[in-house]
């Protein structure tokens, strides 16, 4: 069933692609989202499709070069699909849950933990949006350039440590795109924020301090935007209820009502993104 609301290949008029005790807290003055926290074990590009344990955020894409219906699940976890020209939304529903049991046997045989490389070099893939998107070199213009997706980054050497450079782009964009999404969320649910810092938090997603001041963690931009924007919900919630009471993640869900996917796909991923 799919729930409105974002790798192999099998036919059904299309193809499938292989490759998805709340704690109160007192007084405080500011009030965390750790690598950890979350309620026990979902906004989101657009809709979910309920599998039997549990639902997972599916984007419908439209491609006119497409000659079939495609689906797709990507390593975060969420699925794709394609529609082709011609095709419809109704039908492209229709074919992601005919296809709900081949969904659960790639959902299960995804890694459950992937072990981010100590080292960048080209060839190395990094987390951006939620896509393990590989380093390149490019080529085609004059000096030393990195190519990241759509990204172009410099660089001195090749032949070192790509890291730096790579995580030093990412948190600009991230600089530049995480605080608009903040002050766009605080304006869709009325809430005022004095300031938007972004940081580099090693055991924390953001956080909320009582003087509507909220710190998000600079490797929100490698995860999907469903997770970022869930992050800054969070954290928003927080200037209505200082803590993590049943009243806290009554407001979040009010919110963001499918808010537990994107709390699981932090607990899952954490380790890609540290």
């Amino acid at each position: 069933m799919l729930v409105r609301q974002p790798t192999s290949e099998s036919n059904a008029a299309g193809t499938i692609s292989t490759l998805n005790k709340t704690v109160p807290f007192g007084n405080p003055r500011q009030l965390s989202l750790d690598f950890s926290t979350g309620p026990s074990l979902k906004a989101t590009p657009a809709e979910f499709i309920a599998l039997r344990a549990r639902q997972i955020p599916i984007l419908f894409v439209r491609n006119p070069r497409a000659r079939r219906y495609i689906i797709r699940l990507r390593r975060d976890g969420s699925a794709r699909v394609t529609i082709p020209r011609g095709g419809s939304a109704a039908e492209a529903r229709r074919f992601a849950e005919r296809n709900v049991t081949w969904l659960e046997q790639q959902l299960h045989a995804l890694p459950r933990r992937h072990q981010p490389p100590a080292k960048l070099t080209i060839g190395s893939e990094v987390l951006f949006r939620g896509d393990l998107v590989k380093i390149e070199a490019d080529v085609t213009g004059p000096g030393a350039l990195l190519r990241l997706g759509d990204e172009t980054i410099t660089f001195l050497d090749p032949d070192t440590d790509l890291r730096p450079a790579v995580e030093a782009h990412l948190r600009r964009i991230a600089a530049r795109e995480l605080p608009r999404k903040v002050y766009e969320y605080a304006t869709k649910h009325n809430l005022t924020v004095r300031k938007v810092t972004v940081r580099n938090q090693r055991s924390r997603w953001g956080s909320c301090s009582r003087r509507a001041a909220i710190s998000l963690n600079w490797r929100l931009i490698q995860t999907p935007p469903f997770v970022s924007n869930y992050v800054v919900v969070h954290e928003l919630m927080h200037l209505r209820q200082m803590n993590h009471s049943p009243r806290f993640w009554a407001e979040v869900e009010r919110a963001f009502p499918d808010y537990k996917t994107a709390v699981h796909w932090l607990k899952t991923h954490a380790v890609l993104i540290r």
